[in-house]
């Protein structure tokens, strides 16, 4: 299945982030070997150079290392990997919160509201 790309911004830097996500989320693991710039680009639906575009982003980066006759391979830095992690969600809260302020919202009330719906998404304990 292609992966979700739009044309708004650079496919590479798109596919930057979502290998980025692959790898935050666990879908790829440290030490793990990543699968071959053609057959993520076939999987992406991209043409090999841009998807070797971003690999070499994502070396330049120290998350993805190459080794010579191997291939690449996610960083065995755990702190890395969670640094980026957190990084991440801490662009996500940004651009929440300003949305909620855009709405109208305070902060504490935007605290209410996530609250309420932590509340409500628990499954209830019979």
């Amino acid at each position: 299945m292609p992966w979700d790309l739009s044309s708004d911004r650079p496919i590479f830097l798109q596919i930057v982030e979502i290998i980025q996500l692959d790898i935050i989320s666990g879908k790829y693991s440290p030490g793990d070997k990543l699968p071959s710039v053609r057959d993520l680009a076939f999987e992406a639906s991209v043409n090999p150079n841009t998807m070797q575009r971003a690999l070499s982003e994502l070396e330049r980066s120290g998350l993805v290392y190459s080794q010579r006759t191997s291939g690449r391979f996610i960083t065995e830095e755990v702190a890395m990997i969670e640094e980026l992690k957190s990084a991440l969600a801490q662009n996500k809260i940004r651009e929440f919160l300003k949305s909620m302020q855009k709405l109208g919202f305070k902060n504490e009330e935007t605290i209410a509201l996530m609250q309420k719906s932590l509340d409500t998404s628990k499954p209830s304990e019979s």
